[in-house]
């Protein structure tokens, strides 16, 4: 069974509680990480390699999804909104002007191939704490997803 058919037969707890659908007023609730002001809900997700995972920006500020390209596994495919190929150019555009920001209402997908963790921040509210964890695993079920 697909991760998002066992959420929606779950029920509206297991929704809430491991999709990461705690926004700030987004109707749209087909979103595996959500962004309030200064964190990503949930902070940390597991899932098995081949999953897309959705960030969907539910706040008013704006955002970005940016992998801490030192961190990922070495066979990974790195990743930023803004399709930006290393961290440091998402760094430099942010700065610049702005690549890769998601404003209200904005998503940003990425599908997770190999086995790892992959750490990854907001550029504007790093030194916030804004940061979360992908954790690809062949049993995400045993994998833990704190908030």
């Amino acid at each position: 069974m697909d991760r998002r058919d066992f959420l929606r037969a779950a029920g509206p707890a297991a929704v809430a509680g491991l999709a990461g659908c705690l926004g700030g007023g987004s109707a749209d609730t087909d979103y595996d990480v959500g962004m309030s002001a200064k964190a990503y809900r949930p902070v940390r997700i597991a899932v098995e390699p081949g999953t897309t995972v959705r960030w969907l920006n539910t706040s008013k500020q704006g955002h970005s999804v940016t992998a801490y390209e030192d961190e990922i596994p070495d066979e990974a495919d790195y990743f930023a909104s803004g399709g930006f190929d290393t961290e440091q150019a998402a760094r430099d555009n942010w700065g610049g002007s702005s690549g890769g920001t998601m404003f209200e209402g904005d998503d940003f997908t990425h599908t997770f191939e190999e086995v790892g963790e992959y750490p990854y921040f907001c550029i504007p509210h790093e030194r916030a704490g804004m940061v979360g964890t992908v954790v690809v695993t062949e049993n995400p079920e045993t994998a833990t997803s704190g908030e």
